[in-house]
């Protein structure tokens, strides 16, 4: 089932047939953002970053000099010239984050963290200057880092993150394993140990609590993507990235900000998911999730689901307004989805 179905849908009329774009590179691509419905950046393996500045007919890509053992697997877009990219070495042991002012054309280096075991997932910005992002747990907890003014960053202290469990980390499959709403908002998404969990801030990160889900937990199993539609409803997808089209529940929802989660329908096409996002300016609004089986849509929040193409996308970012999304993965892959 592809995108026919879709169009055939009378809940989902609203959006046209995706359209497939070239991202002027051929390397996988894990980070994705939206600044708008024109101006969106990816971030990829050996230091490889793309943008577009409208909306997807054209893209350049380029690497970061010095950055060639990194994987970009997270990006935030403020505009056509700002953006920020999360690197984390998949040998372990190597996290930076950079930043341009003048659309790519130079990067700086604003954080690197050397520590044994680091390994950052993902990160995310409540507006240009304040931002967080997360590391999987290092000697004495998870490494959460915080910037207020857009330049540098911080750790947060472990007396208020809550402790991991065993084996607990996050996956670093698409950028989205955080997100944030508003101006202080911010949730976290694990897996790896035996529960799948959420950890909840409410002051901008500087603390966290955390609650169990219904997902299953497990070495290869978890939380791979939260996205939230406001500071109450929310949703998390996952599922184990060693079986990438089993079916089984992968969806789950929160109402009460992250305090408490119950499961969802399953997501369409079966199989792990990777990502999520929601489309501002659509009835529900509408949900997107992607993973290795290909990308499905829900017209009501996660309870029922739509195929839209069976092929495998890693990561999915929508625009703040005008009801775009992008999905990004292996190969340079980038497509396109609007009203």
């Amino acid at each position: 089932m592809g995108a026919a179905a879709l169009l055939l849908t009378a809940e989902c009329a609203e959006f046209g047939e995706p359209v497939v774009q070239d991202s002027g590179t051929t390397a996988e691509l894990r980070g994705l953002s939206a600044a708008s419905s024109e101006v969106v950046w990816a971030g990829g393996r050996n230091g490889t970053f793309a943008r577009t500045t409208d909306g997807g007919t054209t893209w350049t890509a380029d690497t970061v000099p010095g950055a060639g053992a990194l994987f970009f697997i997270d990006v935030h877009a403020v505009d056509a010239s700002t953006a920020y990219l999360l690197g984390t070495d998949f040998e372990g042991g190597e996290g930076r984050i950079y930043k341009t002012t003048d659309g790519g054309s130079s990067w700086a280096i604003q954080y690197r963290d050397t520590t044994p075991g680091v390994f950052f997932d993902a990160m995310a910005f409540w507006d240009a200057e304040n931002g967080v992002a997360f590391s999987d747990p290092i000697e004495d907890g998870f490494l959460i880092i915080t910037t207020s003014d857009g330049a540098t960053w911080s750790r947060v202290p472990q007396a208020f993150v809550p402790p991991p469990l065993p084996g607990e980390a996050g996956f670093a499959a698409s950028g989205t394993a955080i997100a944030v709403y508003g101006t202080d908002h911010a949730w976290i998404g694990t897996g790896g140990g035996a529960l799948a969990r959420v950890y909840r801030s409410t002051d901008r990160g500087r603390s966290w609590s955390v609650a169990e889900t219904p997902l299953p937990g497990g070495p290869t199993s978890g939380i791979f993507g939260i996205a939230f539609r406001d500071s109450l409803n929310g949703v998390a997808v996952g599922g184990d990235y060693t079986k990438p089209t089993e079916p089984g529940g992968n969806v789950i929802r929160t109402a009460d900000g992250g305090l408490t989660w119950t499961a969802a329908a399953s997501s369409l096409p079966a199989g792990c998911r990777y990502g999520a996002a929601h489309i501002p300016g659509t009835r529900g609004p509408a949900l997107i999730a992607a993973g290795p089986s290909g990308w499905g849509l829900s017209p009501d929040g996660g309870a029922s689901w739509i195929v839209i193409d069976t092929l495998g996308y890693n990561t999915i970012a929508a625009a703040p307004a005008g009801g775009s999304v992008w999905v990004a993965g292996l190969e340079g892959r980038i497509a396109r989805l609007s009203k």
